[in-house]
């Protein structure tokens, strides 16, 4: 018994379905930038954002307007960035934020001030006389930084001079 094909007719499937998703682009070339503490989280990039992951022929910009933010404000090395804002412009593909980003948050230099140097008569200590209340300058908004430690003042040498320099040294911070 032989079968003849032509005694067959193939119907095609139908009714079947299926998703296209897009395909995912990262965004590259975007560096932290290190910066003082100023009591905020913004953080700033540098370089060239560029799209990795386009399909040779296709058309996709990079646009938007990026976020940069730190997780908190504080001093810290190797803190994490966090990157939003960024869009793209073809459905046909979407976009992960950059990842990965870090920069440090370096202490902020504070200064003492309210301080005066006075005058001494000779007699063979290096110690030098202050008056007033020293406080301090450069605190930022609503942070609690008070001056605290017991300082101590010296002139470099004992002997008679005018205009003499004085080191101060035993201040600190309490936060």
């Amino acid at each position: 018994y032989t079968i003849n094909n032509s005694n067959y007719s193939l119907s095609q499937p139908t009714g079947l379905t299926a998703n296209i998703t897009a395909k995912e682009l990262t965004i590259t070339g975007l560096s932290g930038v290190s910066r003082v503490y100023d009591a905020t989280t913004g953080a700033t990039l540098t370089g060239i954002g560029s799209l990795f992951g386009v399909i040779s022929g296709d058309s996709v910009t990079l646009g938007g307007t990026s976020v940069a933010d730190f997780n908190d404000a504080n001093v810290g090395t190797g803190k994490a960035i966090t990157v939003s804002g960024y869009t793209i412009n073809n459905s046909n593909y979407s976009l992960s934020q950059p990842t990965g980003l870090t920069a440090n948050i370096t202490q902020k230099a504070l200064t003492i001030t309210g301080l005066t140097a006075n005058n001494k008569i000779y007699d063979t200590t290096t110690t030098a006389p202050l008056s007033g209340t020293g406080s301090l300058i450069g605190v930022l908004g609503s942070d609690s930084v008070t001056l605290g430690g017991t300082y101590v003042a010296n002139f470099n040498n004992a002997n008679v001079g005018t205009g003499k320099a004085i080191t101060v040294s035993g201040y600190s911070i309490n936060n």
